[in-house]
């Protein structure tokens, strides 16, 4: 074992993958979010429950750049085991105070977290929106990705959001 604490640095201190080799197999799930904050010239573009542009709708291809990017977060954050998801589902919720709220949610039965996996996918799907809409302004702002859930392993987690 590290004497950092850390998971990704083994005993001599040298970044390394957890070994999830004597871990048990179980049900895994994690739901993380991220915010985008859309000024009132993004605002005008809503129609219905999506945003128009000429690029195509905004919330549908955030749907399919987040489930993406949760398939291939083993390639962009190093540690992290290549796995394949079982589940992975996006709630876009556009609130009345001009924020889109993008929930991703991923499940497989595993011996490692997919917390990563949601986070990812929730970030890329928030990104979508932003590279689909930035020709109607620059002014859009994604903050607060988070965690919201997580289930299996060691440990569930619930943020008090």
């Amino acid at each position: 074992m590290n004497h950092s604490g850390l998971s990704h640095v083994d005993a001599n201190n040298q970044p390394t993958m957890v070994d999830v080799g004597n871990k048990e197999i179980t049900a895994r799930t994690a739901v993380a979010r991220s915010i985008v904050v859309l000024p009132e010239q993004v605002q005008a573009a809503i129609s219905g429950d999506d945003i128009v542009t000429k690029k195509g709708p905004v919330f549908q291809t955030a749907i399919i750049a987040g489930t993406m990017a949760a398939k291939k977060t083993h390639e962009l954050i190093p540690f992290c085991h290549p796995i394949g998801l079982e589940r992975c589902k996006f709630t876009i919720e556009l609130q009345s105070n001009g924020e889109v709220w993008v929930d991703c949610e991923v499940g497989l039965t595993h011996k490692t977290g997919v917390e990563m996996e949601a986070l990812t996918g929730a970030s890329v799907a928030a990104l979508t929106i932003y590279d689909m809409c930035k020709a109607l302004s620059h002014d859009i702002v994604i903050r607060d990705t988070r965690l919201l859930s997580k289930t299996g392993g060691k440990s569930d987690f619930r943020s008090p959001e």
